[in-house]
């Protein structure tokens, strides 16, 4: 073999070498280099809620594992619209979902989502049973319990003072068989005759979850359900109901998106909202409010238990990245963070005797006396993916033509029934509790 052969050889060698040398470097530093995950959520929306969760609970997890996470804020429909498209591409970008229960069920029925159970469990934090067994949906265990929260009343200790005949500022507060809306309107009547206006309000601007009022606490109070009693006979007495309470409620109303600041300014005196909506209110001034179980209607005391649920999408990318957050969000210390600085509950036992007293027990007391009333109707907010629009507008419309245009009841029920319905039916997921 001549000298040329040799060198050529020996070069390929080197060339080799060389080319698995800067490979190795490379794999090297890339694994140096810190993960980056998404993080898409439909909760903690608010401006002031993602300062909290980039500023405070991210830097302190990037901080602690070196894992950057872009948290991107993003609608129900939105989210189920990205979903759907990736999985249809075949490349998933996110790593980690924050959903409520509903749109977490509906990607589970979908197969979007992995089967948690793989990664073990959760060591140091116990799950309430109702919430692992929520959790667990079409054979797998599709999200992990992140945080709880309702929609309560809030009263000021002023209105008190005008009780009607009948109902102690006990049965409100402990929610007792006299709280009912019969006693809600007589009271908002009251305040209104005896104090020159009207004293109640309701989150009914563009931006506010009264929706959440009229098909999760009405509906089922009245009815019995959310969904199949919609055009009833009871419906009907329901919506005769709101017409005649409206009369003593602010105006106002339709523009307020939160009920924080109008009971602040006691521009109202009893206000219904989101627990983290009228967390402010609380923390600002705890000596003046104290929050209540809602009414109870004819079939019951209806309301909506809202959870929300961590999950890792079907071949997410950096699925240990992403368990490690979840990890980090449910525990307990993180828990009581996220309670003090945005209003939501904790998930895990261990986090409850660790609310600190003050404000935040005001509000714990609250939405304990109304899980806790004999006769509670949870209602669970429907899983209708990028339809979930089109359910909250079938509400929202009958509330503009019965309450403020005055449209004959029964038409407008007729009318709009059978389209609630048939939305279920085209996206093939059953009917929200208390309906089945």
């Amino acid at each position: 073999m001549g000298y040329s052969a040799l060198t050529k050889i020996q070069a390929i060698i080197i060339a080799v070498i060389v080319i698995i040398a800067v490979g190795a470097v490379a794999f090297y530093y890339m694994q140096q280099q810190p993960k980056k995950i998404v993080w898409a959520s439909t909760q903690l929306n608010p401006p002031e809620e993602q300062a909290f969760v980039k500023d405070e609970l991210l830097k302190a997890f990037k901080d602690e594992t070196g894992i950057d996470v872009e948290f991107v804020a993003i609608s129900y429909s939105d989210l189920a619209t990205r979903l759907e498209s990736e999985m249809t591409a075949g490349k998933v970008t996110i790593s980690l979902i924050g959903e409520l229960h509903g749109g977490l069920d509906y990607f589970a029925s979908k197969g979007w989502l992995e089967d948690l159970s793989k990664f073990g469990a959760l060591s140091g934090r116990t799950f309430p049973k109702v919430l692992e067994d929520y959790s667990k949906l079409y054979g797998i265990k599709a999200y992990v319990p992140w945080m709880t929260a309702t929609y309560v009343m809030v009263i000021n200790k002023k209105a008190f003072d005008y009780l009607p005949e009948g109902l102690t500022e006990d049965d409100v507060i402990k929610g007792t068989s006299k709280w009912t809306y019969d006693a809600f309107l007589a009271w908002a009547k009251k305040l209104y005759e005896e104090t020159g206006g009207p004293k109640v309000g309701f989150p009914a601007g563009p931006k506010g979850l009264f929706v959440r009022f009229l098909h999760g606490y009405l509906y089922p109070a009245f009815t019995g359900a959310q969904v199949k009693n919609f055009n009833s006979d009871d419906a009907v007495k329901m919506w005769e109901y709101l017409k005649e309470l409206w009369k003593y409620v602010h105006p106002s109303s339709t523009t307020w998106d939160a009920m924080a600041t109008p009971l602040l300014k006691e521009e109202v005196w009893i206000a219904w909202d989101h627990t983290a909506r009228i967390k402010d209110a609380i923390v600002q001034r705890p000596n003046d409010f104290v929050v209540v179980p809602v009414p109870a209607g004819p079939k019951g005391r209806g309301f909506i238990l809202v959870i929300a649920g961590l999950a890792i999408p079907k071949n997410a990318p950096n699925q240990e990245e992403a368990w490690k957050l979840i990890e980090y969000l449910t525990r307990p210390e993180t828990q009581v963070k996220v309670l003090e600085k945005v209003g939501f509950f904790p998930t895990v036992q261990e986090a409850t005797g660790a609310i600190p007293e003050g404000p935040l027990k005001v509000l714990a007391a609250g939405v304990n006396s109304q899980v806790s009333t004999p006769d509670a109707l949870v209602a669970l907010i429907p899983s209708l993916g990028a339809r979930g629009g089109d359910f909250k507008n079938i509400y929202l419309t009958a509330f503009d033509r019965i309450v403020n245009k005055g449209e004959d009841i029964k038409s407008v029920l007729n009318e709009l029934g059978p389209q609630l319905l048939k939305l279920f039916e085209e996206v093939g997921v059953p009917l929200p509790p208390p309906d089945t």
